[in-house]
């Protein structure tokens, strides 16, 4: 299904390629992003990390996942810190150590899209997506705690959504457009 461009007033419609976690971190995250939104009356949405977002092309999103995904296998990434931002989509978030294999599959999604966006690589999980007070994003930083200190990443989704995304209608509207499993041969 495809976004209609009606909808949008405030920004555009791009393409977003996410890395998704392995099954135990995925589910731990999923349960995780369920709690909060819940409690804080938020958007619910699939955990990932964000490798890469550009232009809405549509007819290159099948070709662009298939070829990252022979070139990449899983990737483990290091999980550093729980943060906060008064930023929408970064309200509360896990922040990632950047890894080669990651500016990796970043390039080789650029590359493949033929992509010249001004995206910035800034490997994080966000948690909740709701504008909350300093205070209370203070409280839930310190009271998260990471079970794991590395995540494991096996798959990726190529997501149409909306840029910026400023409220939960935006979040609600994400569609995916493609999933490809990392390492995937003939894919």
């Amino acid at each position: 299904m495809e976004l209609s461009t009606d909808y949008f007033v405030s920004g555009q419609i791009v393409t977003a390629y996410w890395l998704i976690p392995a099954e135990s971190a995925r589910s731990y995250f999923q349960s995780l992003i369920n709690d909060l939104a819940q409690r804080y009356k938020a958007p619910r949405f699939e955990p990932h990390v964000t490798v890469h977002v550009g232009a809405n092309r549509t007819d290159a999103v099948h070709e662009v996942l298939s070829k990252a995904a022979r070139e990449c296998k899983q990737i483990v990434l290091q999980a550093l810190e729980v943060g906060g931002s008064p930023e929408f989509i970064k309200t509360l978030f896990v922040h990632f150590a950047m890894s080669r294999q990651l500016q990796q599959l970043n390039h080789c999604i650029r590359n493949a899209a033929r992509d010249s966006s001004d995206y910035k690589l800034n490997p994080h999980l966000s948690l909740l997506y709701k504008r909350i007070s300093i205070h209370d994003r203070r409280l839930l930083t310190h009271s998260i705690e990471v079970p794991f200190p590395e995540v494991t990443f096996d798959s990726l989704k190529a997501v149409q959504c909306i840029s910026p995304t400023h409220r939960r209608a935006d979040v609600e509207a994400w569609r995916v457009m493609a999933e490809k499993p990392l390492g995937s041969i003939g894919a």
